[in-house]
């Protein structure tokens, strides 16, 4: 009889859900959405996606989700998330206004015909630029069943780290990927013990995770991870290689600009 490992059934069979809550949902103004937008014409609409907005509807109502929002704010049934980011990572979110606009930039998604840079701030001194080509799959081992990890049998994932200035044991740097597997930048950063800065999940013990869902920020987790949400921003979006001919870029959030002053990243 084969033999199966103990952690496989428990990951499979446990009754926890693969979704799990994520802590107290933000909710948001009309006033702030306006205050977020990059750019909007007949197609698209472009946000500079705050650190603690989520982007997927939730059970607390239109204006406590991204896409939520923008469809009270531009009184639409519908509208076309072309790429989500994470809760916690600020910066560039592009949503398109009708379906052949979402149809097309969805097919240059899958055809990795759209250009996107992040700033990330890792711990650790990261000294030369590094290239992770690794397989990410399901971490069997982690108490956080939503997690990532390296593992043989996983998707292939590349990401390619670039430091832009290292001071005070932190590394700020530029982050671009060549796939769009979820979790990815942090998954890869943990892997090669960079973790980001703020990382409940990835950082130095998965189990501040589930301590912030049960028992929110405290300042036990902000000693230990030092920022209230990982330090990942999507800074520039380039659609310029699937035809079209717009770019759109968010500079740096004031919660990042100032973990930087602080450590002499800038």
């Amino acid at each position: 009889m084969e033999s199966v490992d103990p952690l496989q059934l428990i990951h499979t069979s446990c009754p926890w859900p693969r979704r799990l809550k994520q802590g107290p949902v933000t909710m948001m103004t009309e006033e702030e959405l306006k205050s977020w937008i990059i750019f909007e014409d007949e197609n698209l609409f472009v946000i500079n996606k705050p650190g603690d907005i989520v982007c997927h509807p939730s059970k607390q109502g239109p204006w406590s989700s991204l896409v939520g929002a923008v469809r009270e704010y531009l009184k639409q049934d519908v509208v076309h998330l072309i790429f989500r980011l994470d809760r916690e990572t600020s910066g560039v979110v592009v949503l398109a206004k009708n379906p052949p606009t979402a149809s097309r930039l969805q097919k240059a998604m899958q055809k990795r015909e759209v250009a996107k840079q992040y700033i990330a701030i890792l711990t650790g001194e990261m000294h030369e630029p590094t290239t992770v080509n690794e397989p990410l799959g399901d971490d069997l081992k982690s108490v956080v069943h939503m997690k990532f990890a390296v593992v043989p049998d996983g998707q292939p994932s590349i990401t390619h780290f670039t430091p832009l200035k290292v001071s005070h044991g932190f590394t700020l740097a530029k982050v671009v990927t060549e796939t769009g597997r979820k979790h990815q930048i942090r998954a890869h950063a943990q892997h090669i013990g960079h973790s980001l800065v703020g990382d409940k999940m990835y950082g130095p013990d998965a189990q501040y995770f589930i301590d912030f869902v049960h028992h929110g920020w405290s300042d036990v987790l902000e000693e230990k991870l030092l920022l209230k949400r990982q330090a990942l921003h999507c800074s520039h979006i380039d659609l310029s290689p699937s035809g079209w001919n717009q770019a759109f870029t968010a500079p740096l959030p004031s919660d990042l600009t100032a973990f930087c002053t602080k450590h002499a990243l800038v």
